[in-house]
C-alpha cells in the first residue's frame, strides 16, 4: 500500500471528484459514513458523543458524522470552534443540514470561556483540523485541545489528530496536538503514524477505504509503502514436486561467542523453519555441544578458537551468509569479518555484533558486497549514521544510507522499515511490542538469511523475513501474551506464519 504526501492525498479527492465522477459534498458523505460504521460497531448508545469541529473540510467530517449518529438514537453534541469567519463550502452545507436534526443540540465556541464541561464517560470526536494543517495550534485553539486532552475519555480523531503534522515532525513545534485514544484515517495511512515520536498523539489507527479513484492511486508515484499480506503473498515461491534439499540453496551462520551461544541457536533454528535446504553455522570451539544438542538439523563449522570466531571457513558451499548474533568484538573477530567482506562477492546478512564491528571501522561500509543486508535497532544505526533530532531526519538518514552504500537497511521496531538502495521504504505492518524481547533480532536475521539462501533477492528476503517474523510474533502473542513471549516461542509459530501467506 502506497503512503502518500498529503499534496497527493489532495490529487486523489481532486481526481476523484472530477473522473469518478462524485460532488466533494458527496464523498465527504461517503467518508463520514465510514466513520459512523466504523464508530457503530464499537461504541454503545449509552456514552455521549461530543464532536468539536473546526471550520474546514475535516470539521464538515465531523459534522456528517454527528447527523449519522444522532439519526440512529446517539445522543450527540456538536462544538464549532469559530476561530473565524470563513468556513469551507461543503462544512457550510452540512453545518445547515444540522437543522433536520433537532436532537443535536450546537454550542458555538469562541473562547476558552465557552468550553463545555466533559465527562469521563464520553466519547469525544476531534474533526478540527485535518492533515493539511501547515503550522502549529496555538490560541484558544490550543486551549480547546488542552481542555480534551484533560478529559479521560476516549478521544477519536478523524484522519489526524489535530494539531499533528502529517509529512513533517511535530516535536518542539510548539503547538497543541490532540492525544487521540484513535485516529480513523482516509484510504492511506500517514507517514507521522508509523514513528515513535507520535504515538502518545496517534494511539491506535484504522483505515477507512472511501473509495478514492484506484487509477490514481495506481498511477502516482511515492517512496514509502505498508506492508500488508497482499504485497507478501505474491512473493512467495511455489516448491516444485521433484524439489530436493539442494533445491533450496546452502546458508551459513557465522555466530556466537563463548556466553552467547544462545544467538547462534535461535538464528540457526530460524533460519531452518525458513524452508532453507542446507544450513552450515561456524561457531567457537566452545559452543559445539551446545548447536549438536540445541539444534541437530545444523551442520557446524568449528573455528579454532574456543571462544570466538576468528577465520572463516570455505565460502564456496554457500549461497547466503549472516553474520553477527552472539558474535563478540574481538580484534580477530574484526580482522575476520574484514576477510569475509573482501572474499564473499554475494549479498551478506549483517546484524548485531558486526554492526558494531562496521561501526567502529567505518571505512569497511564502502566495501560491501552490493545488495548485502544490515539489520540494525535504533541504537545500533545511530553507531553507523550518527544522531537525529527525530524520526522525520532518522528516516531521511536510512534513506541516504541504503541509497549511498547500495544496501538495504533494516531498521528494527515498531513497524519496521526497510530501505532499499533506490531509495524506496517499506514499512511493516505485523509485529507487537511482546517482541521487545532477547533474541528476536536473531530469529530475523536466520529467516532473512534463509529466504536470501533459497534465491529471493534482497529485496524480497527482507520484506517476507520481515513480515513473517512480525506475523510469528503476533501468533505467539495469541498463545503466550505480549509478557510471557520467548524469541525461541516466535520460531515455533514460523510454519503457521508460512502457511497464513
Amino acid at each position: 500500500m502506497k503512503i502518500l504526501p498529503i499534496e497527493e492525498v489532495r490529487n486523489a479527492d481532486t481526481y476523484t471528484i472530477a473522473n469518478e465522477p462524485i460532488k466533494s459534498i458527496k464523498l465527504m458523505e461517503r467518508a463520514a459514513t465510514q466513520l459512523y460504521k466504523w464508530i457503530k460497531k464499537r461504541v454503545s448508545k449509552k456514552h455521549t458523543v461530543r464532536v468539536f469541529v473546526g471550520l474546514g473540510n475535516n470539521g464538515g467530517d465531523g459534522l456528517v458524522l454527528a447527523r449519522l449518529l444522532s439519526q440512529k438514537g446517539y445522543e450527540v453534541e456538536v462544538n464549532v470552534i469559530r476561530y473565524s469567519d470563513k468556513t469551507s463550502v461543503d462544512f457550510q452545507i452540512n453545518f445547515e443540514r444540522l437543522s433536520e436534526c433537532s436532537t443535536i443540540n450546537v454550542n458555538e465556541i469562541k473562547d476558552k470561556s465557552g468550553l463545555p464541561k466533559l465527562m469521563p464517560d464520553d466519547l469525544l470526536v476531534d474533526a478540527i483540523f485535518g492533515s493539511g494543517l501547515a503550522r502549529p495550534v496555538k490560541g484558544f485553539i490550543a486551549d480547546v485541545i488542552t481542555h480534551l486532552n484533560k478529559c479521560p475519555a476516549n478521544t477519536i480523531s478523524i484522519d489526524v489528530p489535530s494539531g499533528l503534522f502529517s509529512d513533517s515532525t511535530s516535536i518542539n513545534s510548539g503547538g497543541a496536538i490532540v492525544k487521540a485514544d484513535y485516529t480513523l484515517s482516509f484510504q492511506f495511512p500517514k507517514l507521522a503514524f508509523l514513528f515513535p515520536e507520535n504515538d502518545a498523539f496517534v494511539g491506535d489507527w484504522h483505515l477507512l477505504d472511501i473509495g478514492l479513484h484506484h487509477d490514481f492511486i495506481n498511477k502516482v508515484g511515492c517512496r514509502d509503502f505498508y506492508m500488508e499480506k497482499q504485497d507478501v503473498v505474491p512473493l512467495l515461491k511455489k516448491r516444485s514436486r521433484y524439489s530436493h534439499k539442494g533445491t533450496f540453496g546452502h546458508a551459513l551462520l557465522i555466530a556466537g561467542c563463548y556466553g552467547k551461544m544462545g544467538a547462534a541457536v535461535l538464528a540457526s533454528r530460524a533460519c531452518l523453519r525458513s524452508g532453507v535446504g542446507l544450513l552450515h553455522a561456524h561457531i567457537p570451539k566452545s559452543g559445539y555441544e551446545i548447536m549438536q544438542t540445541a539444534t541437530p538439523e545444523t551442520m557446524l563449522s568449528i573455528d579454532r578458537y574456543d571462544n570466538y570466531f576468528s577465520e572463516i571457513p570455505n565460502l564456496g558451499l554457500f549461497t547466503a551468509i549472516g553474520i553477527g548474533p552472539g558474535l563478540g568484538m574481538e580484534k580477530q573477530s574484526q580482522m575476520a569479518l574484514k576477510l569475509l567482506i573482501q572474499e564473499y562477492p554475494n549479498s551478506i546478512v549483517f546484524d548485531a555484533d558486526a554492526l558494531n564491528i562496521l561501526a567502529e571501522n567505518k571505512t569497511w561500509l564502502a566495501f560491501l558486497p552490493k545488495g548485502s543486508i544490515l539489520t540494525p535497532h535504533p541504537k545500533e544505526f545511530e553507531r553507523l549514521a550518527g544522531k537525529w533530532n527525530n524520526d522525520f531526519e532518522r528516516l531521511q538518514m536510512q534513506r541516504d544510507f541504503a541509497i549511498k552504500y547500495s544496501i538495504y537497511l533494516v531498521l528494527k521496531g515498531a513497524h519496521t522499515s526497510i530501505c532499499f538502495p533506490d531509495g524506496n521504504c517499506y514499512f511493516n505492518s505485523t509485529g507487537n511490542p511482546g517482541m521487545a524481547t532477547a533474541g528476536s533480532g536473531d530469529v530475523l536475521t536466520g529467516l532473512i538469511t534463509g529466504l536470501l539462501a533459497q534465491g529471493y533477492t534482497p529485496g524480497q528476503a527482507s520484506v517476507m523475513g520481515v513480515y513473517l517474523h512480525g506475523l510469528a510474533g503476533d501468533i505467539s502473542t495469541k498463545k503466550h501474551g505480549m509478557e510471557a513471549m520467548l524469541a525461541g516461542d516466535m520460531i515455533e509459530q514460523i510454519g503457521k506464519a508460512f502457511k497464513k501467506l
